[in-house]
């Protein structure tokens, strides 16, 4: 079944008086006027500057003034950095300590800048409530070294994450431990283990017995494998007699000795859960150790050369506007087509008969009252179309809802606003309902069964969090929370006790990033396991070596500077919702990921100006794939003729029927097909 993937664009709020490339959920607008005639002479806040604890919400008003001191209408944005401070409805709330600034900008309606104004803001954390320790599995045997975690957290059991501890044992005759924690046991003998911080401290009580390991072997099937292939760790400890020692904690390392002692990099390979993937082709020693005894065993680490060559085999250019999402289906008359958006161009959405994806032909278009489509859906059966409204004259905003019944010229069957208010910036769409992302904030399900009498069914808002996407499988609701990172809500499924009138928490998983923006579930079947693929979204490159051009004016404008942006994908093993592993990443520096489709142990990844990028996640994942030779193509378009020429910005992209469909932000739709694999030099 062909699978695609509707736009999610959202800017990462940054402290940094720059105007976002993308209009940010974390803004709000406390007066919605036209400003482009405004006399704004500067911006004031009330208070001048926040002082609160994480957790804390306060209130915040800004206000503009003419060079009078006269208060006038504005449409102001205001924002904090991600991560750190959230700002909603007039509202901020602390989320890491530290001092930030909060920026607002009052914007005409052309995006123009016309008055900015930083807030400085300083959170502290609470106080802690407790610290726990938590052990590796295994027993301290003399000679062994036994990995310890401490945990402080509050009084919400929310936990301080840049807690800094200090260690010690009762007894460093018997045993020692660093200040990460790793206690090594020397003799027998009793010990106690205490972590402290910020005068709390918790203690763990060891007995530590004499190591009855005389022998140690490494029980590995594998000797070839391929740079990114999962190898499982494992190693068989005895006691004299023979009797297996079950408990004795092993330590895990390698040695490598490369292909090319010249061009060979640093940091070849990953060991983490018991598991080893390498990322260069070379040698590789595994080394197991318990206590005094060891064993080693080579692994031939061969290249992982997946790459084929793209071939563009049609396009359908949209050059005067900024073009959003893409969704393609086949239609009731046997024909495929594709509907596409465009990102403020005045509510046009386009339809392009893609039969001949060598020849796209624009069919027809539909205007709708909006400033932004950012996402386009279309029912699996294709049945009906959904355009997402942003920008709407009256501020209503909400979704239109388009008959497919004729294809090739679709006619507007319902708009449908309740709870939608706010503005919608993605959705997902099932054959009987339509899930709608309402201002950023929850996601309302519509029942769209009688397409020309849409009706409300009901709604999840995940407390304190803000939402940019969500995807439907089996009854799971995943959707991309920043810095709450993964929520998975039961609707209907039913394992959790969740329907579709009432949905129920799951679980959540937070990434290390708090960016998180694009989600997609895949299955596995190789392995029978669920991943999350879930991208960052961070418009500015602020610190990093490639600063970007989001601190440049007019980076929407015509002809103005290309974009450019940060963030990565993470891979999370959500097979147990319960307990979800971090367990791989694709990650190239200098760009920064946005939409997601896996299909068939491939995923296509719209990397906005790093292009489209085609990456085989076949297999058990770890490690970085981006470095272990996993990328089957990449194409990076361009058009001397685009909204901005020649910059590539890449927003969604698809498998469709042998090709891959993608739309990019300044040159509108591409169609793309790989070659045959075969030998490149």
């Amino acid at each position: 079944m062909n699978v695609v993937r509707s736009l999610r664009f959202v800017t990462t709020a940054v402290a940094v008086a720059a105007i976002p490339a993308i209009p940010s959920h974390s803004a709000f607008a406390q007066q919605r006027a036209d400003t482009a005639t405004a006399k704004i002479a500067r911006l004031g806040a009330e208070p001048t500057s926040l002082t609160l604890k994480v957790g804390d919400v306060v209130p915040l008003k800004v206000n503009a003034y003419d060079a009078q001191g006269n208060m006038v209408a504005a449409q102001l944005r205001v924002s904090g950095p991600r991560g750190a401070v959230s700002v909603n409805d007039g509202q901020v709330k602390g989320l890491k300590a530290g001092k930030f600034e909060i920026v607002a900008m009052a914007m005409s309606e052309s995006r123009a800048q016309l008055a900015t104004l930083k807030i400085p803001v300083t959170i502290t954390w609470p106080a802690l409530s407790g610290v726990e320790i938590t052990p590796e599995p295994g027993r301290l045997y003399a000679g062994v070294t036994l990995a310890h975690r401490a945990r402080a957290s509050h009084a919400d059991e929310s936990e301080r994450r840049d807690a800094v501890f200090s260690w010690r044992s009762s007894n460093p005759a018997v045993a020692t431990v660093d200040r990460f924690g790793n206690v090594t046991a020397l003799k027998p003998g009793p010990v106690t283990i205490t972590a402290q911080t910020e005068g709390m401290k918790a203690d763990i009580q060891h007995a530590v017995t004499p190591n009855p390991v005389t022998s140690l072997a490494i029980e590995m099937t594998e000797n070839s494998v391929r740079t990114g292939d999962v190898v499982h760790l494992k190693a068989v400890a005895r006691r004299t007699g023979g009797g297996v020692v079950s408990d004795v904690p092993v330590t895990w390392s390698y040695t490598y000795t490369p292909d090319d002692t010249i061009a060979a990099p640093g940091a070849t390979g990953v060991i983490d859960r018991g598991l080893f993937a390498a990322e260069v082709p070379g040698r590789y020693t595994l080394l197991a150790t318990a206590g005094g005894v060891s064993a080693r065993s080579v692994l031939d680490v061969q290249p992982r050369d997946v790459r084929r060559r793209i071939n563009v085999t049609g396009r359908g250019g949209i050059n005067n506007v900024h073009t959003s999402d893409l969704w393609p289906w086949t239609g009731k008359d046997g024909r495929d087509y594709a509907l596409v958006g465009t990102w403020g161009g005045d509510g046009y959405a386009y339809i392009f008969d893609i039969s001949d994806l060598s020849k796209p032909v624009k069919s027809d278009s539909v205007k709708i009252d909006a400033r932004t489509i950012n996402d386009v859906t279309v029912s699996p059966d294709g049945r009906f179309g959904v355009l997402s409204r942003e920008g709407a004259s009256n501020r209503v905003n909400g979704v239109v809802i388009l008959d497919l019944a004729n294809p090739a010229h679709p006619k507007i069957a319902a708009t449908f606003d309740q709870e939608l208010t706010g503005g919608v910036h993605n959705m997902f769409a099932t054959n009987d309902h339509l899930f709608a992302i309402s201002n950023g904030d929850k996601y309302v399900i519509v029942d769209v069964r009688d397409i020309y009498k849409p009706k409300y069914v009901s709604q999840y808002d995940h407390p304190d969090s803000r939402v940019h996407d969500v995807w439907v499988n089996n009854g799971i609701a995943y959707s991309s929370e920043w810095g709450t990172g993964v929520v998975a809500v039961d609707v209907g499924n039913g394992k959790w006790g969740g329907t579709i009138e009432k949905p129920k928490l799951i679980a959540t998983f937070p990434t290390t990033s708090g960016a998180t923006h694009e989600i997609f579930p895949y299955f596995q079947k190789n392995t029978g396991k669920v991943y999350l693929f879930l991208g960052d979204e961070i418009m500015s490159r602020q610190g990093r070596v490639w600063e970007g051009t989001s601190y440049l004016q007019n980076i929407n404008a015509k002809g103005g500077p290309p974009q450019t942006s940060a963030g990565y994908t993470h891979i999370v093993d959500f097979t147990d919702p319960k307990n979800p592993k971090n367990i791989a990443k694709y990650h190239q520096e200098e760009f920064g990921s946005h939409d997601i489709v896996v299909e068939d142990d491939v995923m296509y990844q719209a990397y906005y100006d790093g292009g489209l990028r085609v990456v085989d996640v076949s297999g058990e994942l770890v490690g970085n794939l981006a470095e272990q030779r996993r990328e089957i193509a990449v194409f990076k378009p361009y058009d001397p003729d685009g909204y901005t020429a020649n910059a590539s910005f890449v927003m969604n992209a698809m498998p469709w029927k042998g090709h891959i469909l993608f739309t990019d932000f300044n040159s509108g739709l591409w169609s793309a097909k790989l070659e045959p694999k075969q030998i490149i030099p």
